[in-house]
């Protein structure tokens, strides 16, 4: 049975609380400025990709309020759940009919109608999972068959099953957040050195195997090796940045994403963020995710539980690291990756997703031990 605390004055951390509904309302307008144009070309209607991510936003407070209250106990007993369901979506993406391939790449399953991404689920349950894991075992972390392994190669597994679909970006993602997870859990740096040196040839043959993966590598080596092929969005995104200067085109003004920047509305909604409000406008966003760290880690180093402590941390490091690689991509500081912008990207299955992690977080804000009795 689910349930929640009531009947106790909750330490609800409004600032947490405030940041994350500032940057849902900022994704979605950002989102509707760049969509706009597409959507009444493609779709015929400007509000088509705003509509549905309102309607996703929607869902995604909806999950948001349960899991800020969760039972910490009731959480934990749901990881195997969790898991498991991630693990059977995974594999529907597989099943001819549910699982269909777009762009080369198996990540959606489509059932009556309604579509969705469940590596972005696995995410979260790997998150979970991991937390769960490691507090038990706390302090065992220096045995390698029973307290290493196992969550390994559960990871692994997970992010071979993304890897399968295609998906090298958020396998890749996957597997960093995982060693952060470990690294944080003290797991011994020789571990870390042993799985390095077999890890790095087989992720440079998996990243090789692929002539796209290759060829996102030499365009952002040199972009203008193929100015109006590879190299055509990447040069089109900095352009837009270019274009913003300090103070923006306005909001609405931009140009780029008229048709000169393919997938605006997806993951380079940053791009037309930044042409219509500038380096002003970049700096916001870019303080908003700074501020969401410094209370996620707050949240995690307050709490002396073991279990909050490694959910706050994986899922602070989860949703900040997406948002510097897709920065870091719209910028060309990094190959081009199929990683959105969370809170900002266009994708239900993302913003659901991120609103159920962001849940979580305020979850184990509220039972700091540094702030009992008083509200911040």
């Amino acid at each position: 049975m689910f349930t929640v605390e009531r009947g106790q004055k909750q330490n609800v951390d409004f600032t947490l609380l405030l940041i994350v509904l500032v940057l849902l309302g900022t994704g979605l307008a950002a989102l509707f400025s760049s969509s706009w144009h597409y959507a009444e070309r493609l779709m015929g209607r400007p509000d088509y990709f705003i509509r549905k991510q309102a309607i996703f936003a929607l869902l995604g407070l909806i999950l948001f309020v349960p899991a800020s209250r969760i039972s910490p106990d009731f959480l934990r007993k749901t990881v195997p759940g969790f898991l498991f369901l991630s693990l059977f979506l995974l594999l529907l993406t597989f099943v001819p009919g549910i699982g269909r391939p777009i762009m080369g790449a198996r990540r959606w399953i489509y059932i009556f109608g309604y579509s969705f991404q469940p590596s972005e689920l696995a995410k979260c349950s790997l998150l979970l999972y991991l937390a769960h894991i490691f507090s038990k075992k706390d302090e065992r972390m220096d045995d390698l068959v029973n307290s290493i392994l196992p969550p390994l190669l559960v990871s692994l597994a997970f992010i071979m099953l993304v890897y399968l679909q295609n998906d090298f970006s958020t396998a890749f993602f996957m597997l960093m957040t995982t060693l952060f997870m470990f690294f944080i859990a003290n797991v011994r740096v020789i571990y870390f050195i042993i799985l390095g040196s077999v890890m790095a040839p087989l992720a440079g043959i998996l990243l090789f195997t692929k002539e796209h993966r290759v060829e996102r590598i030499l365009t952002f080596l040199d972009p203008t090796r193929d100015p109006v092929g590879s190299g055509f969005q990447v040069i089109a995104a900095q352009t837009a940045l270019e274009n913003g200067g300090a103070l923006g085109l306005g909001i609405g003004k931009g140009m780029k994403k008229l048709g000169g920047l393919p997938e605006v509305y997806s993951d380079f909604v940053f791009a037309s963020l930044g042409e219509e409000t500038g380096f002003i406008g970049v700096v916001f966003v870019l303080s908003l995710f700074a501020c969401f760290a410094l209370r996620g880690y707050a949240a995690a180093l307050g709490t002396k539980d073991r279990f909050s402590f490694y959910l706050a941390f994986g899922i602070t490091t989860s949703i900040l690291f997406q948002a510097l690689i897709n920065m870091a991509v719209v910028s060309g500081l990094v190959p081009a990756t199929g990683i959105p912008l969370p809170f900002f990207s266009s994708g239900g299955s993302s913003l659901l997703v991120t609103m159920l992690m962001a849940g979580l977080l305020l979850n184990v804000s509220r039972r700091r031990d540094d702030v009992k009795g008083r509200r911040i």
